[in-house]
């Protein structure tokens, strides 16, 4: 789950790291309010949207009066921000964020997240703050610092001393980020965090050390464990795909392709979206409709599928492990006569009972692509989009 950048800064005000004085403002007049309310000479409106790249984008804005910062939110509020992360329709902005400017001596980047590949969680930090991490890591490895972090034992005081090291911080600079540090770990352990980051945390003429973004995302898994979580959920900028999804408990996550997937496990699910792109396709999206697989779900998975006006073919590829393939069989058919549904349906069932399935599929008066093999479903719902017009 993600959040915005003004519900991150209220969790770090919770965990002691020190953040830029704001508020949110969803009218012009809140935003007046709130830059008079600062009275600093130079003040920053930020767009409230769940994508980065905002101030390439234009969603960030540096003025220097509440007129100002009325201007920026009259043009700002109600329209959509595009940026390398949003895809071409980008988010529209509801609410901005106006604070205090403050004065930069230096940037830093600091996060933690989980690394899968190590079963650990890191401390990640570098001397290149206000740049993407992933271009520093690109271009200048050598700048970015990683301690891997033991639950058990937290941040180690020689630990702490290399961070400090390696932001090049004098001992007083030093305390702060080493309190930062340790507050932000017992954020993300205590909150069950996926990702904390400080991008960028600013050292200011006065040698303090401040949060000036801030982004939190949290496992969705371990949600039931922190209820207080929930008033952060928004779900208002998601596309109605999205929200179906949510509010229907699958995962599906929305991509740029014409061929709509509905699978039922997440390696198979990414499996079938490889070998679509093997043989010419391009999947439009990743839905797992999970082990059940009745036609309450499918026909839930139909709908959120054709919510994408760029899906020209479905393709169902269904492993029967736990449920019969006959039942889901019965269950596409079923969902098929609620859902108005005029694209071709390509269905390729394997495990318990997959033959009945298939004689059912065929005899159904509903006209289904029936395959055998998942190469066979994949050429078949490919040719089946592009005589459709949609792109390979």
């Amino acid at each position: 789950m993600k959040i915005h950048e003004y519900q991150a800064k209220e969790l770090f005000q919770k965990y002691h790291i020190p953040v830029p004085r704001g508020d949110i403002a969803k009218t012009v007049e809140k935003a007046r309010s709130v830059a008079e309310w600062l009275g600093t000479d130079t003040l920053v409106v930020k767009a409230q949207v769940h994508a980065g790249g905002r101030g390439q984008a234009g969603g960030v804005k540096i003025v220097h009066s509440a007129d100002e910062v009325a201007d920026i939110s009259r043009d700002l509020l109600g329209k959509s921000l595009i940026t390398h992360q949003t895809g071409g329709g980008g988010k529209k902005i509801k609410t901005l964020l106006v604070e205090e400017g403050i004065q930069i001596r230096k940037e830093f980047y600091v996060s933690m997240i989980t690394d899968r590949s190590a079963g650990k969680n890191i401390l990640m930090v570098s001397t290149e703050g206000g740049m993407d991490i992933e271009k520093v890591a690109q271009e200048s490895p050598e700048k970015i610092h990683i301690e891997p972090i033991h639950p058990a034992t937290g941040l180690l005081p020689f630990q702490k001393r290399r961070l400090v090291a390696a932001l090049k911080l004098s001992r007083q600079e030093g305390d702060m980020a080493g309190r930062i540090f340790e507050n932000l770990i017992r954020l993300y352990t205590e909150l069950d965090a996926s990702l904390v980051e400080i991008n960028p945390l600013v050292l200011t003429d006065e040698s303090f050390l401040i949060a000036l973004d801030a982004k939190i995302n949290f496992d969705e898994n371990a949600l039931y464990r922190h209820p207080e979580l929930e008033i952060y959920k928004d779900t208002s900028d998601l596309e109605e795909g999205e929200q179906m999804a949510e509010e229907a408990g699958l995962s599906y996550i929305p991509l740029t392709g014409n061929v709509g997937c509905m699978v039922n496990g997440a390696g198979l699910a990414m499996a079938t979206m490889d070998i679509i792109k093997y043989y010419g396709g391009s999947p439009a999206n990743f839905l797992d409709i999970g082990g059940g697989a009745s036609a309450e779900t499918v026909a839930k998975g139909f709908q959120i599928i054709v919510s994408d006006p760029g899906v020209k073919a479905i393709l169902i590829n269904i492993f029967g492990g736990i449920v019969r393939c006959d039942r889901v069989a019965r269950g596409i058919i079923e969902a098929l006569n609620t859902v108005d549904v005029h694209i071709p349906v390509v269905v390729r069932l394997k495990g318990t009972n997959a033959e009945e399935a298939a004689t059912l599929l065929r005899e159904s008066p509903l006209s289904f692509i029936v395959a055998d093999t998942l190469a066979d479903a994949a050429q078949k719902v490919v040719q089946a989009a592009q005589e459709r017009g949609g792109k390979a």
